[in-house]
């Protein structure tokens, strides 16, 4: 690989057509001139500036390289000439017979080798992100003198295709019959070298090397011949045949530095240094073999290169050689002897991808030093090599370049930019330091030539292995050759080279496709520093920016034009200004970031001008500009024609916005005054009088003029002249703060004129022209009745900045004087903007630094005023005035008992809490709440903070307690809730006396309720209730007068009561449930069910007396009154059952049984068989009730003994009968059910675990996991193999040696070692019963290792009959596994508990269902409604 260093090094080696001027034909005569005008020179001096300007450019993170106080220079490190040739391909095509392919100029991405003449054929889509931001970056041409004469030659002289190319101030093309072409800087046919009957005998040219002065041609050949020809004269001086082992084909064949030393690679992956010699005229070769193939396959070589100009840098004297084999890179010296300085191993990569070498010298921190890139498949790794001071190498490895895609080829542009080629030949232009893609190209029709055929050996019979042989699929080694910054490729037909355009190229290249906005953007970032792949800017940084602004600038002119020309000339009108608003915008912008006023304003505007639609677009793409003042130097003309615009388009908002920021000292002002008072634009006016003319006074006369009239008549504001107002406050409060109205500043030596102006101005006793009856200073009078609280704002602002001169405290005083006398002696302001005024002397009077004097007795007479008692008139107002004056220090004003006499009387009782409160009277706060209408609720919060929160006083806190113990009734009265949690909180203790307090039974019960009930959320001590239960009994008994319904659910909760009181209470208020509830809960059974059957009687009784024909809503209520009692009776029944015996059961069920029949009997009449068919409905929920706690036959011999259905027939009772047979059938079908689900689970889980203890282990590897050997190594006798059914696998002396024998149940047991570390962390024995709870053990099969022989022998299995051993917990656990889910065993017991009344003891009947503890309340619990999994033995 060429060292060349492109942009950013030393530049590229060109052609020197002076030592081939012997055979050139006339026409070349001037080819050193005609290179010398098409190409810039770039010498070493030229090259140093340009790398110390894009120094700056240079990532030195990117290397990590310490940093370094004197960087050293070029010279320092290069003492070379100033000569230098120039590149190969020339600026003018016509020379060279070069077509100049625009690979973009119609989106195009490639060229067909064999279709060079139809460019339309060439023209394919390419990416437009890389595109628009870079441009087209490579340049590609046809060969087409070179491509022709190849074609001709295989058609003419059978040279065959080609096979191989190699560029330096000639090409060098060699050809499938053995043929080697040289052609000139013309393009011209120099030489054939060669024969096709010497190509018969060597077979193709598989690799060409050209050495560094042109005058000697290496060529490799496809059965491993090596000859060398000289260039001069075409003469052959060697064939070598014994290089290397025969049948192998040559690979690579490249010179080195020192032209008597070559290195070639052959198709056996071996690696030999060629030294040429001449011995008494005699041309000899020595061979040395640097690495062999059997140690590993080398595939690509690359010799490190440096032109002569950089032969003293101090890396040549080792002639460095990379290589790269299929595992490795090696980076080897072949000077002064062989010595490895590297090796480097790929890791994982695809076995097909090629490994790929790439040299050449960087510079980084001022060091020119040589980076060599390496990379197979998708990653790109880049190595730098220095050298010490002490002549040792370092190697260091750099950013890596990760891909989406795997490259065929690697190619250094320059040192910053490279060039990818990929398996599916696309061309990746890519930066090295940002790793930014700059450009794709497809270069699929170039038909790229591959060497596939070469590195299988195909013509020495394919003798090569088959790794080598894949990666020779994708092998293009000897198609791609790059020579001063450019790349030359090979197809079967043609050659083509790629280069980076010049900056300017890019930028006319988007210019031809009409994409000025991409060509401005290139160009910009040329213009910044900020472009890639750079070429053609060089020198000092200024001058490089002027050369790319006049670029910019003859740009934006030709875009001006062609946008005025592509105006579409018909349609609608929208259409124009869609059109300029994407062109015109840009153009500006683009002036003012090259800050061009002078040909935006001018040229520019002059053309758009012809356009009234550009025109308009162009004067609104101003106004951002403006509005962020960044538009300098804007002349009258456009000035006026951007007012005149806004005008026309009614777009007086942008006008306003636009003026403020002109220099409008050109224009006519009375003319722009005018037209913004017209249109209401007062920021503008006020602009334009301050700004134009320095007059500050006229726009608030006029402002004043429009608001005055309105108020000095009483009538209220329009919303134009409330908006005038608030401008002359703004305005007023910028001028005497010395800012600028609407933004900036006043000059420093105009704003003592401009406060003093406008304090004169306010303060003048009459207006100009004013009439007899005008009173005195109208204009503080307007803005007092305009917005009181505001223009005091303002002067408090003004007073802040006033300096403590005479004059300043002299306007303050006559300012307030004023405001006094106005305020005052005047009754049309209201108490609130009085009470402004005086908040806002108060203010200023509590200033440390006050010099202001306010009459003390207008602070009295104020005071009067706001607590006038005959004036009930804005109570709420006059009281937060008075409070706002008090805050803001006003309080030194007045004496304080009068102030609170006065405040009492008026009841401002906001003010009496602010006295209080700076006495520390905090009880007497409490009356304030207490008796303010509109803050009642809040004295509990006041109450609580106080005896809480920490800053008081014991005192204090007493105090409020005993004012709020005082007033505990009007408290709870107000609230109980809030009464009763505050109560709680601080006065728990005296709850009787509170209770003693509470007169009123409703309110009582109210309060006791948000006391005790937990429902509320009042927390009452518990033992305060356990002790004094006659509160709780107190709150039931009020609760049975007032809420009975509620009794029972409560007492459920409540618990600090007494039972017999408690019943007492029941008794006296004839309340059943809640006297059958607590006899229940005594252990009464047989008297709470006497009150239920009581209660039951009570409500059947009515439909016995009724004797009205029709059932009115009434009978209807009362039947479901006997449906509620009677369910309540079952349940009372059912709960109890359990605990009876037979005898004690038939006392409470065929009593009910028989209070229900009874009515029956004399229910008769045809009126009550609506009746009777509910009583007999009724009766059978009863008999389904008790058949489960009563024998059958006792229930049917008491039915049948009834008189009811004794003397009628079967069929009465048919019914009840059946009912009964059904239940007997539905429960012995669900036992049948339950119980062949139950055994089927048995048979599954049993057929489970049968298989789970029997089934044979796989061991994961064939080694101990303790020693780490195999398991047939050779030792004692009594050595076994240990297998776990976890995979792991020991021998018995390993294991026994950790620990891992345990004993359970008298029976010694293997657990797995690995496991048992890694899943519980602890070592040593385990106890019986620790295994027996163990989930982590494994299966265990154990095998004995023969001494001779490698069979296994079949050990004895130990089973414990007490215990599960360690193998039967692991079946158990598997099998736990195989059956996620709660068992049918579990369900069923489930549901039998919470239906059974045998087993219902935990039942309630107030909290319906399971219990707490039930799986189906689970959140987890799932039904699975499927069959067990079937598992294979």
């Amino acid at each position: 690989m060429e060292s060349d260093l492109g942009e950013d090094d030393l530049g590229g080696k060109g052609w020197d057509p002076g030592r081939l001027s012997s055979t050139q034909s006339g026409s070349l005569g001037n080819l050193e001139d005609e290179l010398n005008r098409s190409q810039p020179r770039l010498g070493l001096l030229d090259g140093d500036k340009e790398l110390d300007a894009k120094q700056e450019l240079i990532d030195d993170k990117e290397f990590d390289i310490p940093q370094v106080d004197t960087p050293p220079t070029l010279e320092s490190i290069l003492n070379e000439t100033d000569d230098e040739d120039e590149t190969f391909i020339p600026e003018d095509p016509v020379l060279l017979n070069v077509e100049t392919i625009d690979t973009h100029s119609c989106d195009t991405s490639s060229l067909a080798s064999s279709d060079s003449g139809d460019r339309a054929h060439k023209r394919k889509k390419r990416l437009p992100d890389a595109f628009s931001r870079h441009g087209s970056v490579m340049r590609h041409s046809l060969l087409k003198g070179v491509s022709s004469q190849i074609v001709s030659a295989a058609d003419k002289v059978d040279a065959g295709l080609p096979t191989a190319i190699a560029v330096s101030n000639l090409i060098a093309v060699g050809t499938s019959h053995g043929l080697a072409l040289i052609f000139d800087t013309n393009q011209a046919l120099r030489l054939c070298l060669g024969s096709t009957a010497v190509g018969a005998q060597y077979g193709a040219v598989s690799a060409l090397s050209i050495n560094n002065d042109c005058s000697r041609l290496l060529c490799g050949f496809a059965k491993g011949q090596i000859t060398m020809w000289d260039l001069a004269g075409g003469k052959l001086l060697r064939s070598i045949t014994d290089a290397h082992p025969p049948g192998t084909a040559i690979l690579h064949i490249k010179f080195t530095d020192d032209p008597t030393l070559a290195i070639c690679n052959d198709s056996g992956g071996s690696v030999f240094e060629l030294t040429f010699k001449r011995v008494m005229g005699v041309r000899t070769c020595e061979s040395r073999c640097l690495f062999s193939g059997s140690k590993g396959e080398v595939c690509c070589i690359e010799p490190l290169h440096t032109k002569a100009e950089m032969r003293d840098h101090p890396i040549t004297q080792y002639s460095l050689l990379a290589m790269a084999s299929l595992t490795k890179i090696l980076v080897i010296g072949l000077k002064p002897s062989l010595k490895v300085w590297m090796t480097f191993p790929y890791g994982r990569m695809d076995p097909s991808s090629v490994p790929l070498l790439a040299w050449h010298f960087v510079i980084l921190q001022g060091a020119l030093n040589p980076m060599l890139a390496f990379c197979r498949g998708d990653v790109v790794h880049f190595l730098l090599v220095k050298r010490d001071e002490s002549g040792a190498i370092h190697i260091n490895k750099q950013k890596q370049l990760h891909l989406h895609y795997d490259l065929i080829n690697f190619t250094w542009i320059n040192a910053r930019t490279v060039a990818l080629l990929d398996s599916a030949e696309k061309l990746h232009v890519i930066d090295r330091q940002t790793q930014e893609e700059l450009e794709t190209l497809e270069i699929s029709d170039v038909q790229l030539v591959y060497n596939s055929s070469h590195f299988k050996s195909l013509a020495t019979g394919g003798n090569v292995s088959q790794a080598l042989a894949l990666v020779g699929e994708k092998a293009c080694y000897q198609s791609i050759s790059s020579y001063g910054g450019q790349i030359f490729y090979l197809g079967t037909k043609s050659v083509h080279t790629m280069m980076l355009r010049n900056w300017r190229e890019r930028v006319d290249h988007l210019l031809k496709q009409d994409c000025y906005n991409e060509a401005l953007a290139l160009a910009w970032s040329f213009h910044e520093g900020k472009a890639k792949a750079v070429v053609g800017l060089s020198g000092d940084p200024k001058k490089r920016k002027s050369v790319v602004a006049d670029k910019i600038i003859e740009i934006l002119l030709q875009y001006t034009d062609k946008a005025l020309r592509k105006c579409p000339e018909q349609g609608k009108i929208q259409v124009m200004e869609q059109h300029f608003q994407d062109t015109v915008p840009v153009m500006v912008d683009y002036c003012l970031l090259l800050q061009r006023t002078d040909i935006l304003f001018s040229q520019m505007y002059d053309k758009l001008s012809e356009n009234c639609v550009a025109k308009g677009v162009f004067l609104e793409c101003l106004e951002p500009y403006l509005l962020r003042d960044q538009l300098p130097g804007l002349t009258a003309h456009v000035m006026k024609d951007l007012l005149l615009h806004f005008q026309d388009r009614s777009m007086m908002e942008n006008m306003e916005a636009c003026i403020v920021h002109m220099d409008i000292t050109s224009l006519d002002i009375q003319q722009i005054v005018q037209m913004c008072w017209e249109h209401r634009l007062y920021d503008a006016m006020i602009y334009v009088y301050n700004s134009g003319t320095n007059d500050f006074i006229s726009p608030m006369e006029k402002l004043f003029k429009a608001i005055s009239a309105p108020i000095s008549s009483g009538k209220s504001l329009t919303d134009e002249q409330v908006v005038m107002g608030n401008k002359l406050l703004v305005y007023i409060s910028s001028s005497l703060a010395g800012r600028a109205y609407p933004l900036g500043d006043i000059p420093e030596d105009l704003v003592p004129l401009v406060k003093n102006q406008v304090f004169d101005f306010l303060v003048r006793l009459h207006t100009p022209e004013a009439p007899h009856d005008e009173e005195v200073y109208p204009y503080i009078r307007t803005l007092l009745h305009f917005d009181t609280r505001e223009f005091l704002n303002v002067l408090a602002l003004t007073f802040e900045d006033f300096t403590n001169d005479k004059q300043a405290v002299e306007h303050q005083q006559r300012i307030v004087d004023i405001l006094l006398k106005v305020m005052v002696e005047n009754s049309d302001f209201t108490p609130s903007q009085v009470g402004c005024l005086f908040t806002f002397l108060a203010r200023q009077l509590a200033k440390p630094d006050n010099t202001l004097f306010v009459n003390r007795v207008l602070f009295d007479q104020v005071l009067e005023f706001l607590c006038s008692p005959d004036d009930d008139s804005r109570h709420s107002e006059r009281q937060q005035v008075l409070l706002e004056l008090l805050q803001a220090g006003g309080i030194v004003q007045f004496e304080e008992n009068r102030l609170i006499h006065l405040a009492e009387r008026a009841q401002f009782y906001q003010i009496c809490e602010f006295m209080y409160e700076r006495k520390h009277q905090y009880d007497k706060i409490i009356d304030c709440y207490m008796q303010d209408p509109m803050r009642k609720q809040e004295v509990f919060n006041y109450i609580h903070n106080i005896l809480s929160i920490p800053g008081y006083s014991p005192e204090e806190k007493q105090a409020t307690w005993g004012k709020a113990m005082r007033h505990m009734e009007e408290l709870i009265t107000l609230s109980p809730s809030k009464g009763a949690d505050l109560v709680c909180t601080h006065f728990s203790e005296q709850l009787c006396e509170i209770i003693a307090k509470l007169q009123d039974q409703l309110l009582l019960y109210r309060f006791l309720r948000s006391l005790l009930d937990p429902r509320d959320g009042a927390q009452v001590p518990p033992e305060l209730l356990q002790s004094q239960p006659h509160i709780t009994e107190l709150f039931i008994d009020l609760m049975c007068q007032y809420d009975p319904a509620e009794v029972n659910p409560l007492l459920q909760i409540l618990e600090h009561y007494r039972l017999e009181e408690t019943i007492q209470i029941a008794q006296k208020h004839n309340h059943y449930e809640t006297l059958a509830y607590l006899l229940e809960k005594k252990g009464d059974i047989e008297g709470a069910f006497k009150v239920m059957l009581k209660r039951l009687q009570d409500r059947l009784s009515p439909l016995i007396r009724d004797s009205v024909d029709s059932v009115d809503h009434e009978q209807a209520t009362s039947i479901k009154d006997v449906e509620e009692a009677l369910a309540e009776t079952i349940s009372l029944c059912e709960r109890t059952s359990h605990t009876l015996d037979q005898q004690q059961r038939e006392a409470l069920w065929f009593p009910l049984l028989e209070v229900m029949m009874s009515p029956q009997k004399l229910l008769c009449s045809s009126n009550s068989q609506l009746y009777s068919a509910s009583l007999k409905s009724l009766t059978m929920d009863v008999l389904n009730s008790m058949a489960p706690y009563i024998a059958l036959p006792s229930i049917l011999q008491r039915i049948l003994q009834d008189p009811v259905y004794g003397r009628g027939k079967l069929g009465e009772i048919q019914g009840l009968v059946l009912g009964m047979l059904d239940t007997f059938n539905y429960e012995r079908t669900l036992l049948e059910t339950t119980t062949n689900l139950l055994n089927q689970d048995l048979h599954w889980s049993l057929c489970n675990l049968k298989a789970s203890i029997t089934r044979a282990l796989v061991p994961k590897q064939d080694f101990c996991c303790i020693c780490l050997q195999q398991y047939k190594r050779r030792q004692e006798a009594s050595d076994e193999i240990i297998v776990f059914s976890c995979g792991h696998l020991y021998h018995s002396l390993c294991l026994a040696g950790k620990d891992c024998k345990v004993d359970a149940g008298g029976q010694s047991q293997w657990i797995c070692y690995r496991c048992n570390s890694s899943s519980k962390g602890r070592s040593g024995h385990q106890s019986g019963t620790d295994v027996k709870r163990s989930r982590t053990s494994s299966l265990v099969q154990v095998r004995g290792a023969s001494i001779h022989s490698s069979r296994e022998e079949t050990g004895k299995k130990a089973i414990s009959e007490s215990v599960l051993d360690p193998q039967q917990l692991q079946a158990f656990d598997q099998f736990c596994r195989l059956y996620k889910g709660t068992s049918r065993l579990a369900l069923l017991s489930e549901l039998c508990r919470s239906q059974s009344p045998e087993k219902s003891r935990g039942y309630n009947p107030f909290h319906g269902g399971p219990t707490s503890s039930s799986v189906f309340q689970n959140e987890n619990f799932q039904l699975h409604l499927a069959p067990p999994p079937i598992v294979d033995d």
